[in-house]
């Protein structure tokens, strides 16, 4: 049974919590980069809400959301885990996900199931390059987004300089609600206790008045309430008491322009003026329009709380309830038919046709397949039978083959039953209505992406946009039923991660991963190895090709006489090169009949083959025109199968007469990069034997932090195989690139001749 949020009376409490209405619900996904905190302010919501008991530890990896082994062995998270709370009657789902680049997939994962963002930013370390990327990763969807700053008790902590690096960074619309209001420690140098008298939550004000190190954080100042928070009795609920009236002039700048902003969002155009005449606006008012504010995406609300002392958790809840919008206020993805035909917008509406979406698959070893799903429109009920949908084949471009696990399918299939996920923890619930999450299992044909409607009335979500994964990692089994194994495993993996793709190179042999990164990598192939495949890495190695650097002539002679019907053909060829992309020319030339016609075919078939197979190298040749001028025939002993053989004879001694090049493929890149970076990444392209082709501004120009530039180069696939977490390093993680090969152009003699030699 399920415990009611709101509506009907409370069931058993150990099921997961259930609304009714989408108005009582709130997504928060909390964003940030790797180490800001995010697990740990989890945990701490988790207990604040009665959730849990007692906190864990992500050194101890005791964590709910770091249940992964990957995350307990690197001490991070490395997916996006639900971890639901119930406050004032409200559930709210929050998200946490982790801040490694590498795991982009599963923030945008978490960014389709959320209606807003939580930035989890340290009062200690501020906001870096990576923490930029991910604002304009919410942005880009546009996001509502707040921030909580947290750390606010380390000795190095500013949280004014922590809001004022965010202003500078994410506009004026950031402004904090709460200001932290400190007291001195007991025992300090110049503390209250060496005086004889007690300290008071007066003294120190938000960094105001000259807070010290001696201090902790004992309360918080609300800027809209004018109220004191008071935490220094300790618990999970603060004392609530008027401010100090030596606060309010000291705080009035930082009052008068949240105030301002807030009331520039509201719908009630006279406010504003009745603000600018003087008159004190009630704080409910205020309150109210601070969720259309953060709700149109361009007001941002920062908050202090503390994780590890419970200082601002109860506001923060209070201010994830009463700023960040509910489901119905958000727009839903559109929505077609099955044949691709547009549907009208849909709404949260519980009574509305039923439209989910599956943003994350896991494969649970006790469990089996675990589908975390968003539920759009309608109410998915346990039991009901439901349609599964996907979107078809996707490739990484013209020159690598379709995954084939994501290939187009749809299935009906009964939703058994219904969960609301809390870490691996699974509490069943009856149903879960619009706008809510929920867990579904052994749905065997859901994969990550996937829609999830009626049966009756099948239906299709748009999908969300996920960065192409672009470092290669080529894996092999070490036995056959490690093969199996493998093959077992990485199905799995790859309908639950979007960002993995699996490659089967039919030149070069190689089953090749396509990772995110290095980090990435790492957790897949830990997850390979734990599934008990036993394999090894290798280098990854790029398909080249061969053609003749200059003109040459061949001839085959094949003759074999060993009693019976024997084998005779001749045949006499010329080749020459062809410019770049012209592929493959055949001229006949013979005169009087010296070839029968019914075997000059039989001629080219064998010269193409010899191609496939390679000159020199095994790769295939290209961009050459072969014209067969003589040759001779047998009455008797001469076939199709003795010209197809002369044929490749003939190729084979013109290409040892002449000159085999090499040609590697080219790609173009466009390197997304802030401009302070330009300049590195440009001369590094130059050390890769790239050509730069231009660059072109874009972004927020003028805005610090926002200014981008696109740089246009080519570069040999050669020198780009590890270039993504190298351009990382290069940029402290800043940029991003996109490639599509472009053409085959011939490799430096030096280069060939190392590849040569390792080819043979």
């Amino acid at each position: 049974m399920a415990q009611k949020v709101a509506g009907s009376p409370d069931r058993a409490a150990s099921a997961g919590p259930v609304v009714d209405d989408p108005r009582s619900l709130r997504n928060v996904v909390l964003v940030g980069h790797s180490g800001a905190g995010k697990t740990t302010l989890v945990e701490a919501l988790l207990v604040a809400t009665g959730t849990i008991s007692r906190a864990g530890s992500v050194v101890d990896g005791t964590t709910v959301c770091d249940c992964d082994p990957a995350a307990v062995r690197q001490q991070r998270s490395v997916t996006l885990t639900p971890a639901p709370i119930v406050h004032r009657g409200v559930k709210i789902n929050l998200l946490d996900t982790p801040g490694y680049a590498d795991f982009v997939g599963e923030l945008r994962a978490g960014l389709r199931a959320a209606d807003a963002a939580l930035f989890v930013i340290s009062a200690v370390d501020g906001v870096d390059a990576s923490t930029i990327a991910l604002w304009e990763e919410c942005a880009r969807v546009g996001m509502p987004r707040a921030v909580v700053v947290t750390r606010l008790d380390h000795p190095r902590a500013d949280f004014d300089e922590a809001v004022a690096i965010c202003q500078r960074v994410f506009g004026d619309g950031v402004m904090p609600l709460y200001l932290p209001v400190h007291e001195a420690i007991e025992g300090t140098v110049g503390s209250a206790a060496e005086s004889g008298s007690r300290q008071t939550l007066s003294d120190f004000l938000g960094g105001i008045d000259g807070a010290t190190e001696q201090t902790r954080t004992a309360g918080l100042f609300g800027l809209v309430t004018q109220q004191i928070y008071d935490y220094s009795a300790g618990g999970p609920e603060p004392v609530i008491r008027p401010a100090d009236p030596e606060h309010l002039e000291l705080v009035e700048e930082s009052r008068n322009n949240l105030i301002e902003g807030i009331i520039a969002e509201s719908e009630d155009e006279t406010l504003m003026d009745r603000y600018l005449a003087g008159e004190e606006i009630d704080p409910d008012v205020l309150i109210t329009d601070l969720e259309t504010a953060v709700s149109r995406g361009s007001f941002y609300p920062v908050l202090p709380a503390d994780p590890t002392t419970g200082v601002g958790l109860a506001e923060l809840l209070d201010g994830i309830v009463r700023a960040c919008p509910p489901p119905t206020e958000r727009p839903t993805p559109a929505v077609t038919t099955i044949d691709g035909d547009p549907r009208d917008a849909l709404t949260a509406d519980p009574n509305g046709p039923l439209v989910a979406e599956v943003v994350k698959t896991t494969v649970d070893p006790y469990v089996g397949r675990v589908s975390l799903v968003r539920v759009f429109s309608g109410t998915l009920r346990a039991e009901d039978t439901v349609h599964v949908s996907g979107h078809g084949v996707r490739t990484r471009d013209d020159t690598h083959a379709p995954d084939e696990a994501w290939a187009d399918h749809d299935a009906d299939e009964r939703a058994a039953h219904l969960y609301s996920p809390l870490g691996t923890q699974l509490r069943e619930v009856p149903y879960a209505v619009a706008g809510d999450l929920c867990a579904l299992t052994k749905v065997g044909s859901a994969e990550t992406g996937d829609t999830i409607s009626s049966k009756d009335n099948p239906l299709l979500v748009a999908p969300w946009d996920l960065p192409e994964p672009l470092l290669p990692v080529a894996v092999v089994a070490r036995s056959r039923s490690d093969e199996d194994a493998l093959a077992k495993n990485l199905s799995r993996l790859v309908a639950g991660d979007a960002t993995l793709r699996m490659e089967r190179n039919p030149e070069t042999g190689q089953l090749v991963l396509w990772t995110m990164g290095e980090a990435h990598a790492d957790v897949v192939l830990e997850r390979l190895r734990a599934g008990g495949v036993d394999l090894d890495t290798e280098p990854v190695r790029v398909p080249l090709r061969e053609t003749l650097a200059g003109p040459a002539k061949g001839h085959g002679r094949h003759v074999k006489q060993s009693g019976g019907h024997g084998q005779y053909a001749i045949c006499d060829i010329e080749v020459e090169p062809l410019p770049t992309g012209s592929g493959f020319e055949f001229v006949d030339r013979v005169v009087g009949g010296a070839v029968p016609h019914q075997y000059i075919p039989s001629v080219q078939k064998g010269v193409r083959q010899q191609m496939e197979r390679g000159l020199v190298a095994g790769y295939p040749v290209v961009d050459l025109r072969v014209t067969l001028v003589d040759g001779k025939a047998h009455s008797v002993d001469s076939s199709d199968a003795a010209f197809q053989m002369a044929g490749a004879l003939a190729l084979r001694e013109a290409a040892a007469s002449g000159t085999v090049s090499l040609l590697e493929p080219v790609d173009e890149v466009d390197i997304t990069v802030p401009d302070t970076y330009v300049g590195p990444v440009m001369s590094d392209l130059s050390g890769r034997r790239g050509r730069v082709l231009g660059t072109e501004p874009t972004g927020a120009r003028g805005e610090p932090g926002h200014e981008r530039t696109i740089v246009h180069a080519e570069v040999p696939a050669t020198e780009l195989v590890r270039y993504s977490p190298e351009l990382r390093s290069l940029t402290s993680g800043t940029a991003t690139f996109t490639r599509t090969f472009a053409r085959y152009e011939p490799m430096p003699p030096n280069l060939a001749a190392k590849a040569l030699a390792d080819q043979t």
